[in-house]
Parts: C-alpha cells; sequence; structure tokens
C-alpha cells in the first residue's frame, strides 16, 4: 500500500517481506505457545515481553519503517531503563489492585452468582475471553482519555502521546498514574469472575499486541487486522492530528474499533502530541502543565 510520507520505508526483498506478513502471528503463537508449556512460571511474562523486545528493537534498527524514528545511544538506554522501572512498578500496582478488590468482588461474585467463568473451556480459549473482555473495558476507559479533558489529564495520557518518534518500546512509556487505569480492567475481569491462569496469558498476550503495534516497522499481516490491532492502525492513533488521534482506540484489540464506529485505517504522517516534542520533565508534568502546543488533548 503507498505511503503518502516519502521517509516511509516500505517493505522491499524477502526478508522484509517475511517479518511484513508474518512477524505479528508467529510473535503470538510463539509467546503463548511458550507460556502454554509451563503456565505457573513467575518469569513467563519477563521472558517472553523480554524477548520479543529483543527481537522488535533489532528489526527496527535492520529495517526501520521511518528510518527517522530510529532510536540510538543514550535515548534509547535511557527508555530501557524507564521500560524496566515501570514494568516493575505495574506489578506493585496489580498487587494493589488485589489486595484492595479481592475480597469485595468475591462478595459480589457470590451474591450476584456471577460464579460462571468457564473453567472448563481450553486454556487458550479462556485467555481469548480475558483478553477481549478486558479489552472492552479498556476501550471505554482510552475513549474517555481522548473525549473528557480531565480523565485526560489525570490520567496523564498526554505523556504516552507525546512522543514524536515510536518504536515498540513506547508499549510502556506511560505516566505512572496511567497504570492504575491500565492495569484496572484486567483486574476487574479477573477477581470479579475468579478467572485464574488465564489471566496471566491475557496479560502476556495483551503485552505483547502493545509492543509490536508502537513498533517502527513495516507490517501488515493482513487478515489478523480484523481483531486484533496491528501497528498501522496504532500508530494512526498517535497522530498529532486530533480527528486521527481520537481513533483506533484498542491498543491490543481493534475490534470495538471496528464494532463502535471508531476504526481507521490510513496512513500517518507525523506522531506526537504538537510540532515539538517535550521533554522528559514536561512529559512527567503534563497531568499538571501541558506544553503550549498540545493540540490533540480534548477541550
Amino acid at each position: 500500500m503507498d505511503h503518502p510520507d516519502p521517509t516511509y520505508n516500505a517493505s522491499t526483498g524477502v526478508p522484509a517481506t517475511i517479518v511484513r506478513y508474518t512477524l505479528q502471528p508467529i510473535a503470538l503463537i510463539g509467546i503463548l505457545g511458550y507460556w502454554m508449556t509451563d503456565t505457573g512460571n513467575p518469569l513467563a511474562f519477563f521472558i517472553t515481553i523480554g524477548s520479543l523486545q529483543v527481537v522488535l528493537g533489532v528489526l527496527e534498527h535492520v529495517m526501520p519503517a521511518r528510518p527517522g524514528w530510529v532510536i540510538r545511544g543514550w535515548e534509547q538506554l535511557r527508555n530501557i531503563l524507564i521500560v524496566m522501572v515501570l514494568t516493575i512498578a505495574i506489578g506493585y500496582v496489580a498487587e494493589f489492585y488485589d489486595t484492595l478488590l479481592r475480597e469485595p468482588l468475591a462478595l459480589v461474585r457470590a451474591s450476584l452468582d456471577l460464579d460462571i467463568w468457564p473453567h472448563h473451556w481450553p486454556l487458550l480459549a479462556q485467555v481469548f475471553t480475558v483478553f477481549f473482555a478486558s479489552e472492552f473495558i479498556w476501550y471505554w476507559f482510552h475513549r474517555a482519555e481522548h473525549r473528557w479533558h480531565p480523565v485526560w489529564r489525570l490520567s496523564g495520557h498526554g505523556t504516552h502521546h507525546a512522543f514524536k518518534r515510536l518504536g515498540a518500546l513506547n508499549f510502556g512509556l506511560n505516566h505512572p498514574l496511567e497504570f492504575f487505569l491500565l492495569v484496572l480492567p484486567a483486574a476487574l475481569i479477573e477477581l470479579t469472575f475468579g478467572v485464574g491462569a488465564a489471566a496471566a496469558g491475557a496479560a502476556i498476550l495483551g503485552t505483547a499486541q502493545a509492543s509490536i503495534v508502537h513498533a517502527n516497522l513495516d507490517l501488515n499481516p493482513k487478515g489478523i487486522g480484523w481483531l486484533l490491532t496491528t501497528n498501522r492502525y496504532h500508530i494512526h492513533h498517535h497522530s498529532v492530528v486530533m480527528a486521527e488521534s481520537n481513533t483506533n482506540y484498542g491498543c491490543s484489540a481493534i475490534v470495538w474499533d471496528r464494532l463502535f464506529g471508531t476504526f481507521s485505517d490510513a496512513p500517518t504522517l507525523e506522531a506526537g502530541t504538537g510540532p515539538t516534542e517535550p521533554t522528559l520533565w514536561q512529559k512527567f508534568l503534563m497531568p499538571i502543565r501541558e506544553p503550549a502546543d498540545t493540540a490533540i488533548a480534548p477541550r
């Protein structure tokens, strides 16, 4: 498909074509397959997502879709360190919700007779059920961030959009405040219905998807994009144009955008919140004070 951005490096040659059409499905199959061999492994998340990030990072340097978006040196190391710290922080947020919500939601489950989770289903079917249910809740949370200014500011969502050059690491480059919102949908599904092991698989699937859809690669996995988000769709959501940014709210699953009329399949010329990228400190302060040239914040 033609791209109006002359700096966009469309796939050419056999290796690039293989990556373009097969990387996303093969990565997801491999990650879920590995997890299912040892669902109780507490390191499975870090092994799978860490390995995926290495693969995506290498490919982004070897065959970037936008060469001008390649990040090297100290800036790349800084982003890696930030993502590592914030990933650990996500675990603490999940523990916070578990402590806060497990008992009251168990009472809700018992009083409303919601003990209906299909534990007898194949594990993979349970994983995708948790995944799409969590993404349904996140779709509305994410849509609210872009439609209501108080939610945008309080969640710090502008920080995630402030990067003008995207790559796989951007999956975790969010304001710390936003992790309370990001973790909540999965926590609600898991604790309300007593999901069990499938919740961990859904978390790995969702994080893998978030990594892939931010990648600076020329990907076009065709049929997978009917249900799952692709990087073409999600990078469009990061557009500096407000009307384009207010589409494709599904970070991992695109099906809800298709159903609720917010889906868009179009190329993206420029990412970010405005013509300039805020400094790291300005990004951190965005819930309190946004840069003057911010163009995509809800009014």
